[in-house]
């Protein structure tokens, strides 16, 4: 196991949930010893220690609630396997094989980012992000499920998203989510060389050095996507390009949203003599090549300061280390002191910190762990819980379970019989009908263990409730609730029309809590 760098973590707590910044409720929790009278090292365990991967880069879930994991390898194969620390290799099965499609002539290219459709249970779709030869160019492409087996790509099955080129071998970016908004989020380096030689990043007629939003539900003339109307430069070509989300950015290897927050939060590679964490905004520009973290590095061309929206956090390259690793706002059941706090790394150290940020502040900013070896990437499985690619020796680590939970007892079997399905049909329709494009009714299942009181509750995206489903104690068993569009109601009511958009779904139930998103159309 591998032991923190600090020794003592508070044993009273205060614990705020809350959704899209509204509070949904304040528990203060007290136990019979003072705070910090007993040390609680943060550990690192083997997550699946029968299991090896070859340069793993990268680890998520298909959130379908079947509570798989995939690991993704840099030299082009997917992984997935049940989420069970005793798997053995025979229970873990090749989902996508793609190394015959990659240029691989840096140590910065490959296949280097997953993300499924936040529909995938009903649609199979998941995309990946590699880079591909002759020209050398990133690529982001949707791949299927195939019908018949769930832990198999349909290899043939790929449609080119976008294709960017890259003029050099390194900075290439690589992740790729979706965000609570149901849009994709790509991430682009500056395209590579030392110091942005083309100044890419602050170009706004260019895709490199820049986080990029696009709509992959719907397709625009020859392009395989859309464009979100609210990004910066939508209907203004002129201006910029009209995928930009954010720019100004040298290479964003990592970055995640948290589903609590909504904040996205990326490292941003540096390039000799700082790393930094950025909140990312849309239409922020963060400085690269102008500034290096806080710092000038070249100012030739460059705008009045306010211009620029600065880091987080900062910390020296060299000194502590030289590769920034993005990580997550920890939600898991593993490390409660952990929750809330944002847990990022560095590729070349091994140093694992934590920050809080609110109210427009860092606080608890500290090192936690010192692991000896490189940390190419975090991710989460369907519960949140926190892992780390460890690229050193190939294998998954996470957090040993704290003694304030009975995480490392009972874990397991709460993941494999609490459940929250993706409503189905996602998106639903303000009106029914072929003609309107859908069901103005959609159905949301969950399984409870256990007799429990369990809530399922609607909230929009400013975190106000707008439907109760359930609010009451059932019966073991698993349940069919319907949501009509007509719950979803707003000023429009009198007119029959209903606020269409993105919205969210939470359970809870004893210690159990998820959330999913729907949308509804109009």
């Amino acid at each position: 196991m591998l032991k923190s760098a600090n020794a003592l973590a508070p044993h009273c707590y205060y614990v705020q949930a809350s959704l899209w910044g509204k509070t949904l409720f304040v528990v203060t929790i007290s136990l019979l010893f003072t705070c910090n009278s007993f040390p609680q090292p943060i550990e690192l365990v083997n997550a699946f220690p029968n299991l090896g991967f070859n340069q793993p880069i990268f680890l998520t879930h298909s959130n379908d609630g079947t509570n798989r994991i995939f690991v993704v390898q840099q030299n082009g194969i997917i992984y997935v396997f049940p989420n069970d620390s005793a798997i053995t290799p025979s229970r873990r099965d090749v989902f996508l094989n793609i190394s015959d499609k990659l240029s691989s002539a840096g140590g910065e290219e490959g296949l280097l980012g997953l993300a499924f459709h936040p529909n995938y249970k009903a649609n199979g779709y998941f995309y990946v992000n590699y880079t591909a030869p002759s020209p050398r160019k990133t690529v982001v492409a949707r791949y299927s499920v195939t019908p018949v087996n769930p832990n198999k790509a349909d290899s043939l099955s790929e449609l080119k998203i976008i294709e960017i080129t890259q003029p050099y071998s390194n900075h290439n970016g690589g992740m790729i989510l979706f965000g609570a908004d149901g849009y994709l989020y790509i991430g682009m380096g500056d395209g590579g060389s030392g110091g942005d030689p083309q100044n890419y990043a602050q170009n706004l007629q260019s895709l490199l050095g820049k986080i990029l939003r696009i709509d992959i539900d719907t397709t625009v003339g020859a392009k395989n996507y859309g464009v979100p109307p609210t990004n910066p430069f939508y209907g203004n070509p002129l201006a910029g390009k009209e995928e930009i989300y954010a720019w100004g950015l040298r290479n964003p290897w990592r970055f995640s949203q948290d589903f609590v927050t909504g904040y996205i939060i990326a490292g941003d590679v540096g390039q000799n003599a700082w790393e930094e964490i950025n909140l990312i905004e849309l239409g922020k520009n963060y400085g690269w090549r102008c500034y290096e973290g806080n710092n000038p590095y070249n100012l030739s061309g460059c705008g009045p300061i306010s211009t620029y929206t600065f880091p987080l956090k900062v910390y020296a390259n060299p000194g502590l280390g030289c590769s920034v690793t993005g990580g997550y706002i920890y939600r898991g059941y593993r490390r409660p002191d952990l929750v809330g706090a944002y847990i990022y790394g560095d590729y070349c150290s091994g140093k694992i910190w934590k920050f809080v940020y609110q109210g427009g502040n860092i606080t608890a900013d500290s090192l936690i762990l010192d692991a000896p070896f490189h940390i190419s990437s975090f991710g989460v499985d369907q519960y949140n819980e926190l892992y780390i690619c460890n690229y050193s020796n190939g294998n998954i680590q996470r957090f040993v379970g704290s003694p304030l939970s009975d995480v490392d007892r009972n874990y397991s079997s709460i993941s494999k019989i609490f459940s929250l399905e993706q409503n189905y049909p996602n998106p639903f329709s303000a009106k029914g009908g072929s003609a309107h494009g859908g069901n103005t009714v959609t159905t949301i299942r969950f399984t409870i263990p256990y007799t429990t009181h369990v809530t399922l509750k609607v909230f929009d995206l400013l975190g106000r409730e707008v439907a109760v489903l359930v609010n009451q104690q059932l019966e073991p068993g698993t349940y069919k609730k319907t949501l009509e569009a007509v719950q979803l109601t707003s000023e429009l009511v009198s007119k029959n029309e209903y606020a269409s958009g993105v919205y969210f779904y939470q359970m809870r139930a004893t210690d159990f809590v998820q959330t999913r998103k729907l949308v509804l159309t109009k």
